[in-house]
């Protein structure tokens, strides 16, 4: 047995190598990744020549940043236990084979005819509005800015944990420089051939971790464990964490599934994934991909969230020692053990990087899809010849500036940044999803329509936001209801954007016909 500061001395030599080595790769990619983007749509959708495994992983990799493994399954896991991998199950089914099966084709097919590359161009496009675009992008970059910042949190916690006394801002400025690096330098295609090597790494890490915690003397195997989180749940009179199906948190269980899975139905930098891929038959094999990579990480996730009752107090208000935020870190740390075996050490260092993995495959698309709401869908419009080598030098500075801009918000920690985190995956699918899916799928979508559901997304989330905090006197509390809100306003979009269109007038008999064509 070693002390545990040489022990944790051997942790962080073989972490820090290993972040060498993943970084080399990622350059590397980046630096490849260039002839492939001469052009605009190179630089975003790779050319629309992407392959199944490549789409498939590059979905799944966007999916699920760090926050999964810190923030929700670390929140959700001490809170309603095993039933929280509830949400997993649902991001795999709804969030990623409903969501292939019903949107995917469509979706490349009428992009290709109308020759959108971006969520906004499509609205251009399909509804003959250039004002619809605008509002689209401006939506995509009010929100989803700052929402990028949230993908730093979950990495810095465990960064910390494996350095003590060690600056997070640290562990923030390898994820911004890194992803900056390869994608200014490749785009889209750098972007999904790092998610694709991303994604293999979060597999083997989430694997491993799973497995590492579950043979653990103090869970000693998958029955025992799950015996002594029933202990516990009885012990502190908590039914959720012996409930399957999540006791008295099934409603919020409920509303998190809707909004985590559905979600994903209206969110830009998730449906540009169907944009850029090669085929309709690389489609029926990346479902199949996306759909097993989510079951995967999601179920994963929680699981490992739900054991961390086993090795982290809880205070004596009932909440986990160090915060939710810690629970995971906590949990990986004790488990592992502190006893200078070396296998353990490897397998904190492989977990390091599925953080990693998860933090950079997020944040570049977020920023990729942020920096062509300005660069495609903004400019352009109020200067039509912003075309050209002057349009692709704009996007690459502006994927910089987005990169350093999540960066501050991550490090300022400034209110209302991290208040516009909390509602913008709500907002901005609310906005999207009822005029994108209606748009794709009925001819007599009017324009009127699509307006009606691009402002009740804002407006649902306001509305609500301002109703909770009125009625409960806290901000906090409307936070906390962030999921019903997002949940309301996706279902309001999808009720409101038919309505409107029933009584409103039809877009142009020849730009409907030109979206639904069969070429």
């Amino acid at each position: 047995m070693v002390e545990n500061s040489q022990y944790l001395g051997q942790v962080q030599t073989v972490t820090i190598c290993a972040l060498a080595i993943f970084s080399a790769v990622m350059v590397l990619i980046g630096v490849y990744s260039v002839k492939k983007t001469r052009t605009v749509e190179g630089f975003l959708l790779g050319g629309r020549k992407i392959g199944a495994w490549i789409s498939a992983f590059a979905y799944g990799t966007t999916y699920f940043s760090a926050v999964i493994f810190i923030g929700y399954a670390g929140q959700h896991g001490w809170n309603i236990g095993f039933a929280s991998m509830w949400i997993g199950v649902g991001n795999a089914v709804l969030g990623c084979l409903a969501a292939w099966l019903v949107l995917a084709k469509r979706t490349r097919r009428m992009t290709h005819r109308l020759g959108a590359k971006t969520m906004p161009e499509y609205f251009e496009a399909r509804f003959g509005s250039t004002a619809m675009k605008i509002y689209a992008a401006l939506i995509i970059f009010i929100f989803l800015v700052p929402y990028s910042s949230a993908v730093y949190k979950g990495l810095g916690s465990l960064f910390v944990t494996i350095f003590p006394g060690a600056d997070i801002v640290i562990c923030m400025a390898i994820v911004a420089a890194l992803t900056a690096v390869y994608l200014v330098f490749g785009g889209y295609v750098a972007t999904a051939y790092t998610d694709f090597v991303q994604g293999l790494i979060m597999i083997a890490g989430v694997i491993v971790m799973a497995a590492a915690i579950v043979l653990n003397p103090e869970v000693g195997g998958l029955a025992r464990g799950a015996a002594r989180i029933r202990e516990l749940g009885a012990a502190t009179g908590n039914a959720s964490l012996v409930s399957w199906f999540g006791g008295n948190s099934r409603g919020f269980l409920a509303y998190n599934i809707m909004l985590t899975s559905f979600g994903t139905w209206g969110l830009p930098q998730m449906i540009t994934k169907y944009y850029a891929i090669k085929d309709e038959r690389s489609i029926k094999q990346a479902t199949v991909i996306s759909s097993l990579f989510a079951l995967i990480i999601g179920v994963g996730a929680y699981f490992v969230g739900s054991l961390g009752r086993i090795f982290v107090p809880a205070a004596e208000n009932g909440l986990p020692a160090g915060g939710f935020d810690m629970v995971v870190p906590q949990t990986l740390m004790r488990a592992l053990g502190m006893d200078g075996n070396l296998l353990t050490t490897i397998v904190l260092a492989v977990i390091m990087l599925l953080l990693l993995s998860a933090s950079m495959s997020t944040l570049s698309s977020i920023v990729l899809t942020s920096s062509s709401a300005i660069s495609v869908d903004l400019i352009p419009a109020a200067y039509p010849a912003f075309k050209g080598k002057r349009q692709m030098a704009v996007m690459r500075l502006l994927c910089l500036l987005f990169v350093a801009l999540s960066f501050l918000f991550a490090t300022a920690n400034l209110t209302f940044i991290v208040n516009l985190m909390s509602f913008s995956w709500g907002i901005v699918s609310g906005c999207f999803i009822g005029p994108f899916i209606w748009g794709l799928y009925w001819r007599k979508t009017t324009a009127a329509g699509a307006w009606a559901g691009l402002l009740s997304g804002l407006v649902v989330v306001a509305a609500l936001t301002l109703l909770h905090t009125a009625s409960s006197g806290s901000f906090q509390f409307a936070m906390s209801m962030s999921p019903q809100s997002g949940v309301s306003a996706m279902a309001v979009s999808m009720l409101i954007v038919p309505a409107v269109s029933l009584v409103t007038k039809n877009v142009p008999a020849k730009e409907a016909e030109r979206a639904f064509s069969i070429k």
